[in-house]
């Protein structure tokens, strides 16, 4: 089995609903197994969860995106991970990443750079969201996947007046998916 790590943070419930569905994605491969460890709020994670993530095949990192860059907490774990550095324990694992913000755009690259810069100082191979844009032509609509075009990892958007019940809406979940069986299919195939 190829394991899968999803290492989140979410402060308001959307990017809890988001790893669900980057984890359902992920599940629906065969020979991947996928687990959760959600950081708390004080950006920490239990030890059983560091060695999770050190016996990991792949790493997906997740976290909101505040004021241009991951959420606090999750900065505060992403400090944490110089222990595993200093072991080089990620050296040659896969590595993606995902995060939402209330805006469009709202600087969710940022943050994608952010996760992707981590997964090279710790020596990972970096697995892009691998899907073309939607919602860029006059045919479109935010019911395409990808609709807020990012290609460096997965960016969603929900509205800040709505709960994670509500949004974000479902062409985000469903590119959620589609990315997790993308992370998946591509861990099981080179492990194997």
């Amino acid at each position: 089995m190829a394991s899968i790590a999803i290492v989140f943070h979410s402060g308001y419930g959307h990017t809890a609903a988001v790893a669900e569905s980057v984890r359902a994605g992920a599940a629906a491969v065969a020979g991947a197994s996928v687990q959760f460890i959600a950081v708390q709020k004080d950006g920490t994670v239990s030890d059983a969860a560091w060695a999770a993530l050190d016996a990991a095949d792949a790493i997906v990192f997740g976290a909101p995106t505040y004021m241009g860059g991951a959420s606090g907490p999750f900065k505060t774990f992403i400090d944490a991970t110089s222990k595993a550095w200093m072991k080089q324990a990620w050296k040659g694992k896969f590595a993606a990443g995902f995060t939402n913000s209330g805006s469009y755009a709202g600087d969710k690259q940022v943050t994608l750079i952010q996760f992707a810069t981590l997964a090279a100082q710790q020596g990972m191979l970096w697995i892009p969201l691998g899907m073309m844009p939607g919602f860029n032509s006059s045919k479109g609509s935010v019911a395409d996947l990808n609709r807020t075009g990012h290609y460096l990892g997965l960016g969603t958007q929900a509205n800040v007046d709505e709960g994670a019940d509500v949004t974000p809406p479902a062409s985000d979940h469903e590119t959620a998916k589609a990315f997790g069986r993308h992370i998946a299919e591509t861990v099981v195939k080179y492990k194997g």
